[in-house]
C-alpha cells in the first residue's frame, strides 16, 4: 500500500458511497478502500458524541461501548503530513488497452495478471487498465476472477489469455474469454449460477489486508466493479435530542475506559476516587450506574427504538415561532401556532406543524453487503442476525459523520388516517402493494413484513412535498430527506422533511421559511 495520496472524496462519501470495503476508481488506480486498521489513530481523529446512537450501535453489532469518530479531513497545509484513509489496489488482473482487430468490429485485448507488470504498471510498454469484472459472495468477499479455471476448468495451462470482443456493445454476450491453447468460453456463462462456473467463494476480504480470508462455501457470482450493486452501506442515523448526554448509560459510554472492570458498588466507589469520574457520575445512584455497566457489558438495552425517542421529542416542542435564543445549538424546534395555518386549504388531516431551526443528524457505518441489499424496517433498523461484512478486523469504533441543517414536521391526526385507510380504492392498492410485497421477499433471507397503510401514505405524502419544497425554497429534492414516523402502537404518525449539511454553520436555510 503506497503511503502518497492517489485521490479525494467528501467525508460524507466515507459513510455512504466509499467507506470500508468499497471499489473506487481513482485517476491512475482501481482500488479497495481499506478497512479502519488503515485509518489514522484514533487519537488524532475528532470523536462524535451521541450517546444514543453507540447504546444502538452495541445492542445491533455487540460491540462494547463503542465510539464514533469522523473521517480525516484534508489538510491545506503542505507542510503537514498527509492524513488519510488507507485503499489497497484491487483487481490483480489487468487488460491490455491496445487492441488487435481481427475481423470487422473484434478485438482482441490481453488479460494480464499484476506480477507481470513493470516498474511503471505497464507490460512491453503498453498501458493497462484493471478489469471490470470481479467476483463476489453475498456475505461481501470479493476476489479477482479466476480466469484460468473459468476458461480450463481443471486444466492448468499457462499460456496468455485473451479477451475478445465481438461486437460494439460491450454487452456480456459479446465477450470470450480465450486461451491461446485454443480453449474459449463465452463471458456470459459466469452469470449462469446453477452450473456454479466461477466456484465456490475462498472469503477474500481485500479491504482487510491481502491476507485476509474467512471461510464461506458460498458460489461466486460476476460482478461487475462499477455497478451499483457492488457496494451497499448498512447506515443508521439519530436525530440529537435535548436530552442528549444526561442519560446514565451516556455517563457509562463516556468513562468505559475507567469503569469497565467495575462489577458491583464497592468497585466503583474505588473508581470514583478519580476526580471526573466522581463529578460526570454524581447525579446518579451508584446501584443505577453499576446496573448500566452490567447492560454494557451483556449487550443488553432497555431503549425503546430510536424514532419512537425522536418522535417524542418532536411532540413535545413548546409553542412559538422560533424567534427565541435556543438553548441547545444541535436541536430547536417549534410548534406552530394552529391559527398561523390551521385556516389553509386542506389542513383537516394535520395534527401539529413544528419548525425545526436547528437540527443535529449523526449517521453512523456498520457494514456493508454486496449483491443485495438488507434494508431497514419502518424504524431504520436492521435486525441483529443480518450479515454484514465488517469494516475491521476488530471492530471497536465505527466512522460517522454529523449533518446539521433545519426541517419541518408533520403530524397527522389519528382519525384522517383510519378514515383514508377505510376507503375502497386505497384498500385495493393496499393489497395489492402487500402482494407484491409478499413476492419480492421470496428467497430472501431477511424477512420483512409490509410495512403498513400508513407508511404508505406518509411516504407518498412526504415525496409529494419534496417536490414543492424543493420549488419553493431552492433547495434540489435530492438533497431533502424525509424521516417517516408510522407507530400503528402508539397510534402517531408524522413526517419529518428536513436538509444538512457536514458543515458546522449547517445549511444556508430557507426550508423553515
Amino acid at each position: 500500500m503506497s503511503r502518497r495520496a492517489h485521490g479525494q472524496i467528501r467525508s460524507s462519501q466515507v459513510i455512504t458511497t466509499y467507506g470500508p470495503g468499497a471499489l473506487i476508481d481513482m485517476p491512475k488506480h482501481s482500488a479497495i478502500v481499506g478497512g479502519l486498521e488503515t485509518w489514522p489513530k484514533t487519537s488524532d481523529l475528532q470523536e462524535i458524541l451521541e450517546p444514543r446512537l453507540t447504546s444502538w450501535l452495541q445492542m445491533m453489532t455487540g460491540v462494547v461501548a463503542p465510539q464514533l469518530f469522523a473521517p480525516p479531513p484534508d489538510s491545506n497545509d503542505p507542510r503537514e503530513a498527509a492524513r488519510g484513509i488507507g485503499a489497497w489496489r484491487f483487481p490483480e488482473w489487468f487488460i491490455v488497452q491496445e487492441a488487435i482487430g481481427g475481423e470487422e468490429r473484434e478485438r482482441s485485448r490481453r488479460l494480464v495478471h499484476r506480477k507481470a507488470l513493470d516498474d511503471r504498471g505497464r507490460i512491453d510498454g503498453r498501458q493497462v487498465v484493471a478489469t471490470r469484472f470481479v467476483r463476489a459472495c453475498p456475505k461481501g468477499h470479493v476476489d479477482d476472477l479466476d480466469w484460468r479455471r473459468f476458461v480450463h476448468g481443471a486444466d492448468t495451462c499457462l499460456r496468455q489469455l485473451w479477451l475478445d470482443e465481438r461486437g460494439t456493445s460491450g454487452d456480456l454476450a459479446d465477450l470470450v474469454v480465450r486461451c491461446e491453447c485454443g480453449k474459449s468460453r463465452g463471458l456470459y456463462e459466469a452469470t449462469v449460477l446453477e452450473t456454479n462456473p466461477l466456484g465456490t467463494c475462498w472469503g477474500t476480504r481485500p479491504w482487510l489486508g491481502r491476507n485476509s480470508h474467512e471461510d464461506c462455501q458460498l458460489p461466486s457470482r460476476l460482478l461487475i466493479r462499477t455497478a451499483s450493486n457492488a457496494y451497499f452501506p448498512q447506515v443508521v442515523s439519530v436525530l440529537s435530542l435535548p436530552d442528549r448526554g444526561t442519560s446514565v448509560e451516556a455517563a457509562v459510554a463516556e468513562l468505559w475506559d475507567d469503569l469497565q472492570i467495575v462489577d458491583d458498588t464497592s468497585g466503583l466507589s474505588f473508581i470514583k476516587r478519580k476526580p471526573k469520574v466522581a463529578e460526570r457520575l454524581a447525579p446518579f445512584r451508584d446501584s443505577e450506574v453499576v446496573d448500566a455497566i452490567r447492560a454494557a457489558k451483556t449487550g443488553r438495552t432497555t431503549d425503546r427504538p430510536v424514532k419512537h425517542v425522536e418522535l417524542d421529542a418532536l411532540l413535545a416542542a413548546p409553542e412559538g415561532f422560533g424567534d427565541d435564543v435556543p438553548i441547545n445549538h444541535d436541536f430547536h424546534a417549534r410548534r406552530l401556532p394552529d391559527h398561523t395555518w390551521r385556516r389553509a386549504a386542506r389542513s383537516d388531516g394535520i395534527e401539529a406543524v413544528v419548525q425545526l431551526h436547528r437540527l443535529r443528524e449523526v449517521l453512523a457505518l456498520t457494514g456493508f453487503t454486496r449483491l443485495e441489499a438488507v434494508t431497514p424496517d419502518i424504524n431504520g433498523e436492521y435486525e441483529t442476525d443480518v450479515e454484514r461484512a465488517e469494516i475491521a478486523l476488530e471492530p471497536r469504533w465505527f466512522p460517522a459523520v454529523e449533518n446539521r441543517g433545519e426541517g419541518l414536521f408533520l403530524q397527522l391526526r389519528t382519525e384522517a388516517v383510519k378514515s383514508w385507510l377505510q376507503r375502497p380504492p386505497v384498500t385495493r392498492r393496499l393489497e395489492d402493494l402487500t402482494r407484491g410485497h409478499e413476492r419480492w421477499m421470496t428467497g430472501r433471507k431477511a424477512q420483512r413484513p409490509f410495512p403498513g397503510g400508513p407508511y404508505v401514505l406518509l411516504h407518498t405524502l412526504s415525496h409529494l412535498l419534496i417536490q414543492s419544497l424543493s420549488m419553493r425554497c431552492g433547495y434540489p429534492a435530492s438533497s431533502i430527506r424525509e424521516r417517516i414516523y408510522a407507530h400503528w402502537e402508539g397510534k402517531r404518525f408524522g413526517l419529518l422533511l428536513y436538509t444538512g449539511s457536514p458543515d458546522a454553520e449547517g445549511t444556508l436555510g430557507g426550508l423553515v421559511e
